[in-house]
């Protein structure tokens, strides 16, 4: 009895052990097939003689979504999906460098308030998007980049430009996805298009491998050997890669949805908004600053317009809402914002934040209620820490907010001192203006009276768009945007080179509209060479270039501080001429033709109206209207 006691457990163990290796071996063996797709195979047909392509398949997502443009500088990783674009009717617009064609799509996306897309080859074309696709995150501006990619078996192995191009961009975009296989592209497109809008909008990468872009036929060739290999290992090598193309290309044709899925746009809370409306009520000098979230869908601008002038609140506006109030609007201040600011009572940040632009919160006086509205919770406290602290923080969409807070101080009216107050302190600045204007410069035009006429110039239908330092610093003290999403400048990052693709983005979404780019002379040298692209393109767009010579910006600080202007120098350079070598029309203005401004600006729109790009070469000398601003 006892020895047949303890023989038991050891005849239980191996039947027990035989049963957990073996179904060990079964479960490896199912993962391997469905990691191999064998699974998928089964149930899905690989169409071998279908001689189409995953290009198709991006196109008709791109369709579906209402997009227009596609901004590209061609290579053959991409050549199938521009091909497809074309079929379909989406304008493909080349570019001269890949992240002009980000800022291009960048300019689609605010203007439109959809997305913008922009499609570059791989490698070396996508790492030259880097800072566009940076300025797009910081503008928060919802931007879809289609990469290039070597084939999925040759990545890691040496092919030829492929890097690890999803450890660039995943800091950079809000999304990142790589398609594998030519039935992910859709649903991975649709996903990719409703991130970038969702929330906090900004721009998403998504990479396409060559071979989930090329017909089968032509991937066949490339990736299984012509002759059958010879040996047991070549042999499981073949039958490996005409697997892995299998696998490519199952249910690569079978009808999938292609068009947008849900939005998840944040919403304020009727309590929180019943807070701000108590808050508000109370104010006896409320100002209110209104950022680009302000002008973002579903709100629109001219709905936003009309709720603004309702609320009777005086404003500032900064980046796209600028222009939000038309011209001369009486509740819209534009100068002296820090003093206005230190003696407002409540201040309604409206999808603004507290970054270098407001002195990082330190702008504000220490008995102000601070209410502060925006899209992204960590954004919208920035250095709340440090310098400042907001009475009531709404994380939501900052168009409907606005709306909503109206809506609830119906019948509220505030004092007119408070607002006559900041205006004639506005007017008192600008007379400031008109008197350095008069002032005489050591050599060719004064930039502060140029600016004043290209503002006497410019048609209610214009479009700004400003790439610069020191000019452009000045211009945006001097020369008002016409209407709401009428004015494209970089945003938070202080990007040089955004005007070529801002201009090209413009003038394809506002046909009608005259595009003027307001360019320093060392910004220019960024989008001289893309004016062959607007004259292939007959994209025309009118170049006002204010040429001091010099990086001025820097030179003002770097000079007296630190006494040398090292680097800063530029020359006179011809630029119009250089336009002109590209097929655009080029003038000049100097101190010989200082009565002629008015006049050459108007040869320039006659120029435009014909279609043709213009070049104004404005040589101006160096005047003290920005004595003291920070170029850090």
């Amino acid at each position: 009895m006892e020895t047949s006691t303890s023989a038991s457990p050891a005849g239980g163990f191996f039947p027990s052990f035989l049963l957990l290796a073996f179904g060990t071996l079964v479960a490896a063996l199912l993962g391997a097939a469905h990691h191999l797709g064998l699974f998928y195979q089964l149930m899905h047909k690989v169409d071998k003689a279908s001689i189409r392509h995953g290009g198709e398949n991006v196109a008709a997502v791109l369709r579906a979504h209402s997009v227009r443009f596609v901004f590209t500088l061609v290579g053959g990783h991409i050549s199938p999906l521009l091909v497809a674009c074309e079929k379909l009717g989406i304008r493909v617009v080349d570019t001269r460098h890949e992240g002009t064609a980000v800022f291009a799509a960048d300019a689609v996306a605010r203007l439109t308030g959809t997305v913008g897309v922009a499609a570059v080859t791989a490698g070396p074309g996508l790492t030259n998007t880097v800072t566009a696709v940076k300025n797009a995150q910081m503008a928060q501006s919802p931007v879809l980049l289609l990469g290039g990619a070597a084939s999925t078996l040759l990545q890691n192995r040496g092919a030829l430009q492929a890097i690890d191009q999803m450890s660039l961009f995943r800091p950079l975009c809000k999304f990142c996805a790589s398609v594998r296989r030519v039935r992910d592209i859709i649903p991975t497109l649709r996903a990719a298009m409703a991130a970038a809008q969702s929330g906090t909008p900004g721009p998403v990468f998504v990479e396409l491998p060559i071979d989930v872009l090329y017909p089968y036929f032509m991937v066949q060739k490339e990736m299984v050997p012509a002759k059958p290999p010879k040996g047991l290992i070549g042999r499981g090598v073949s039958w490996y890669l005409e697997n892995h193309l299998a696998n490519l290309f199952a249910g690569a044709w079978e009808p999938q949805p292609e068009g947008p899925l849900p939005l998840d746009i944040p919403q304020a809370s009727p309590q929180q908004v019943q807070h701000c409306v108590e808050i508000l009520s109370r104010a006896k000098r409320p100002l209110m600053l209104l950022g680009s979230q302000a002008v973002l869908p579903p709100t629109p601008a001219d709905k936003l317009r009309a709720a603004v002038e309702t609320l009777g609140v005086p404003c500032f506006l900064g980046g796209m809402a600028r222009g939000l109030l038309g011209r001369n609007h009486p509740l819209h201040i534009r100068q002296n914002r820090s003093a206005a600011l230190k003696k407002a009572d409540v201040v309604v940040l409206a999808g603004m934040v507290c970054d270098f632009r407001l002195s990082y919160g330190r702008v504000f006086s220490c008995s102000s209620k601070i209410i502060v509205v925006n899209r992204n919770w960590k954004e919208m406290l920035i250095n709340s820490d440090m310098f400042w602290k907001p009475q009531e923080a709404v994380q939501g969409d900052v168009g409907s907010f606005v709306v909503k807070l109206v809506q609830g101080l119906q019948g509220q009216t505030w004092a007119s001192d408070w607002a006559e107050e900041l205006r004639q302190a506005d007017h008192q600045k600008e007379q400031t203006f008109r008197e350095k204007a008069l002032m005489p410069v050591a050599q060719h035009l004064n930039p502060v009276r140029v600016l004043q006429l290209v503002e006497e110039t410019l048609p209610d239908n214009s479009v700004l768009v400003v790439d610069g330092g020191d000019f452009v610093g000045t211009a945006a003290h001097l020369v008002q945007p016409r209407g709401p999403l009428r004015w494209l400048d970089p945003g938070a990052f202080g990007t040089l080179g955004v005007g070529a693709g801002f201009a090209l983005g413009a003038k394809l979404c506002r046909p009608d509209a005259e595009v003027w780019c307001l360019f320093g002379d060392g910004a220019f040298g960024y989008s001289l060479i893309e004016f062959d692209t607007f004259v292939r393109h007959k994209i025309p767009v009118i170049a006002l270039i204010g040429n001091d010579a010099g990086w001025t910006q820097i030179s003002r600080e770097q000079v007296p501080s630190l006494g040398s202007n090292v680097a800063c120098g530029l020359a006179y350079t011809d630029y119009h001429k250089a336009a002109m070598g590209l097929g655009a029309q080029g003038l000049l203005l100097s101190r010989e033709s200082e009565d002629q401004v008015i006049k050459v600006l108007r040869d320039a729109q006659q120029q435009y109206q014909d279609g043709h790009s213009v070049v104004v070469n404005i040589l101006i000398g160096r005047t003290d209207f920005r004595d003291g601003s920070i170029a850090v």
